[in-house]
């Protein structure tokens, strides 16, 4: 993979150049691609995690877990879609990529929308993975 961050367009401010990257460039010819649907913060159990924090965690680790079933992991991850329904969640979110997926900078787009699929959900994260060949 090859990210692209030219000094023709907005420097990425600090605290998100870890987690965050304008553009990925992958070669997929010979590799493959994962498409991880949008993950929301509930358990195995169906049970929804109560505060923003816990559903952020619970919608990364059941993209991780996507991931390890596909044989990839985090490293593999070129595009991150974030969907919160709070605006005033944005810090706590980057916060809880920086812990968890810090050093793993995909091009990332982030979008606050008036909800999701249950009232209950806060957020929603969905992820497009690459293994190039080799």
């Amino acid at each position: 993979m090859i990210r692209h961050d030219p000094a023709t367009v907005r420097a990425i401010e600090p605290r998100y150049r870890e987690i965050y990257t304008h553009a990925v460039e992958t070669r997929p010819a010979g590799g493959r691609q994962l498409y991880v649907s949008g993950q929301v913060g509930v358990r195995p159990s169906g049970e929804v995690e109560a505060t923003f924090g816990d559903q952020c965690r619970r919608a990364l680790e059941n993209v991780e877990a996507l991931l390890t079933a596909a044989g990839m992991s985090t490293e593999h991850i070129v595009k991150a879609t974030y969907f919160l329904t709070r605006r005033e969640d944005l810090p706590e979110l980057a916060a809880i990529r920086a812990e968890r997926w810090g050093g793993v900078r995909p091009a990332v787009t982030t979008l606050v929308v008036s909800a999701l699929a249950a009232p209950e959900l806060l957020v929603e994260v969905e992820v497009i993975a690459q293994e190039e060949a080799g």
